[in-house]
């Protein structure tokens, strides 16, 4: 590129690029000739009136002026020049890890163990600085990185380690907070509680660290490839089989015992950054091995020629994914202008199909993402003839959603099955029942409701929960706000028009909107695992509340859908069921009893505790000794433990239909 100019700087060339930022190596000079070569981090031009990114980009720089180590890269100036906000760093000659990783792999080389050892080291070194950081007051920082991955930690022509990109990091002043719900970090190298949204502290970042190092010596990604949800859940599960598969030559088992250390799935039990610093050196010194990673590392730049980049390289790191305002990675997310999206997408000819139904009636054309919606809903069933473009023949790109059971709503599938009418709390008691006796099979719901308060138009929604050994599997809805576009519009997570974008190219995602989203930039896997959590989680509780209708359980029914571990917590949902509904339902099912006694159930199969009820349910349990009815129930927990009206039904709803409690 040609030289241009920054206020005092001259930009020389582009070092790295990506959807919110870009990074150039540029020049300052000064009287009598003096000069200083840095690396200019600025916001990209469509960012600079977000005032998200700004935020975000404003505490880099607040965190940076903090941290003076020679394990970070130095930051020396922060400005704004004509509405471009910039960062000027210490430009490392050298490459970063992702870089060194994929050559090595690619000569069939191996990174040696005290290079490895030379990288724990000098960035757990690093971490354990930021994260004991006070301010001028004396408080502490507590700052956390949140992105420790290949990228983002760099190696110089000397073998030195350094630590880049504090720009999704947390402090605790932060501006502009990063722990908002939504998940920043690089797939594959996030911790298990950046997975599932949990507060992170500095050990986060130690299980990232680790997570490096085990890639390291692996020459593979330690919770491996394939679909991102998939690796997520391994995350999440604090899957580290791989390292007890290991070849012993390229995992000594002292260094795989310092890595589980580090690699704990819960945080109580994991190292901290100068712990881990600690036990990494320790091993070093064994092993005779301090001192010479520095040369090892170096000599490997050299060898594989990543420390003389030429001068037009433009760097991309295709293994990154979007993260802090440098995305080292092609395939970011698109601006946010619908009709330059559109035209970004390539869209080749939509495919029509049309549904021919037993009675000759040819109903459609529908689009791809259309006639998915109309199976989902049970609009469409595997009876039916479906045609692509007018043509008799398969259509093996629907098969998954025709041939699934969990999409069909016959009555052949209740043959089998044990029925009863809907009323408030029948749900919940069953949903109780079916997980506290670890059953499986498929609980169905009907129901045929009115619409407008009259009988000319009526709406019928029905669910399926399959449930494997107590534990909630799958959900299937007919209801389209349940859909999982309409929750993630309805829950700002994407827009309308992004979900519509994702619709358009439903097809090259084989009916996958989560993958469509995903593969636009709209939204990042962690984000995408937490909306499928919270979408399913949702069906459950919607059907908890149930007041009318028909139930039906099948035991032994399987989904045969391709399904992720979700965690879903069964006896919570129960708990979360009884939370959700609404008082006045509650106040008519107790009501109903009259001055039934209620009498504590010595031999309910689950204990009070294990449902992790709110503290004023525990109390009002511990307010009642031996057989009462409602009313005195209620009056002897407020009278006793000064509890709200409110919550103490709630809890007593809540014992009856967790079968804690029961009429005499």
């Amino acid at each position: 590129m040609r030289e241009r100019a920054l206020g005092p700087y001259r930009l020389i060339r582009r070092i790295a690029s990506g959807g919110m930022a870009e990074v150039f190596e540029a020049r300052r000079t000064g009287p009598s000739g003096w000069e200083r070569r840095v690396a200019l981090k600025c916001i990209l031009p469509q960012h600079r009136s977000d005032a998200d990114f700004v935020a975000m980009f404003v505490d880099e720089a607040r965190i940076a002026a903090r941290l003076e180590h020679a394990g970070i890269v130095q930051v020396f100036d922060f400005g704004d020049i004509d509405g471009t906000l910039y960062l000027a760093m210490e430009l490392v000659d050298g490459s970063n890890l992702s870089r060194l990783l994929r050559a090595a792999t690619n000569a069939r080389e191996r990174i040696p163990l005290a290079g490895v050892l030379e990288v724990g080291i000098e960035a757990a070194t690093a971490l354990a600085y930021a994260h004991d950081l006070r301010d001028d007051a004396d408080r502490a920082m507590r700052i956390v990185h949140r992105d420790v991955s290949p990228a983002n930690l760099l190696v110089t022509r000397r073998g030195e380690v350094k630590l880049a990109d504090f720009g999704i990091a947390r402090f605790a002043e932060a501006t502009h907070r990063t722990d908002d719900g939504h998940v920043r970090g690089k797939l594959g190298y996030m911790s298990p509680e950046q997975v599932t949204a949990s507060t992170v502290d500095g050990r986060s970042d130690v299980f990232t660290l680790a997570t490096v190092l085990a890639e390291l010596r692996l020459g593979e990604p330690l919770f491996g490839t394939g679909a991102d949800l998939e690796v997520l859940v391994r995350i999440r599960n604090g899957d580290v089989s791989p390292l007890d598969r290991a070849d012993p030559t390229r995992m000594p088992s002292d260094l795989r015992d310092v890595l589980m250390r580090a690699l704990a799935r819960r945080p109580a039990d994991r190292l901290d950054a100068r712990g881990f610093a600690s036990a990494l050196q320790g091993l070093a010194k064994r092993r005779r091995l301090v001192g010479l990673g520095r040369g090892e590392l170096a000599r490997m730049l050299e060898r594989l020629q990543l420390v003389a980049p030429g001068p037009d390289t433009e760097a991309r790191d295709p293994v990154a994914r979007p993260t802090g305002l440098v995305e080292t990675q092609s395939n970011v997310a698109p601006d946010r202008g619908s009709e330059e999206l559109l035209a970004k997408l390539s869209i080749e000819q939509a495919t029509t199909y049309e549904v021919c139904g037993a009675n000759g009636i040819v109903l459609g054309p529908y689009s791809y993402a259309e006639i998915i919606r109309r199976i989902v809903s049970g609009e469409i069933d595997a009876k039916v003839e479906v045609r692509r473009e007018g043509v008799k023949g398969g259509v093996p790109e629907l098969d998954r959603y025709l041939r699934s059971p969990a999409r069909r709503w016959s009555e052949e599938e209740l043959a089998q099955a044990t029925v009863g009418e809907v009323e408030p709390g029948t749900v919940l008691a069953l949903v109780n029942r079916i997980v506290s006796r670890r059953r499986t099979g498929m609980l169905r719901l009907d129901e045929t409701a009115a619409v407008g308060g009259t009988a000319a138009g009526q709406r019928t929604r029905r669910k399926k929960i399959y449930f494997v050994d107590g534990k909630p599997e799958f959900a299937s809805s007919t209801l389209r706000e349940e859909l999982l576009g309409e929750h993630l519009v309805r829950n700002g997570v994407c827009l309308r028009m992004e979900v519509d974008m994702a619709l358009a190219v439903l097809p090259r995602h084989g009916g996958r909107l989560g993958d469509a989203l995903v593969s636009l930039g709209v939204i990042r896997p962690a984000e995408l695992f937490h909306a499928v959590r919270n979408q399913v989680r949702d069906r459950y509780l919607e059907a908890l509340r149930w007041e009318t209708g028909r139930w039906a359980f099948v035991p032994g029914a399987r989904s045969e859908e391709e399904t992720y571990p979700l965690d879903m917590d069964g006896l919570g949902l129960v708990r979360d069921g009884v939370i959700s509904t609404a008082l006045p339902v509650i106040e008519g099912a107790l009501a109903s009893l009259g001055k039934a006694v209620l009498v504590p159930d010595e031999k309910t199969r689950v204990p009070l505790g294990a449902y992790s009820v709110p503290r004023t349910w525990e109390r009002t349990f511990d307010a009642v000794q031996g057989p009462r009815s409602v009313a005195l129930w209620r009056d002897a927990a407020q009278r006793t433990a000064m509890l709200p009206p409110d919550e103490v039904l709630r809890a007593i709803y809540f014992g009856i239909v967790s079968e804690l409690v029961r009429a005499a």
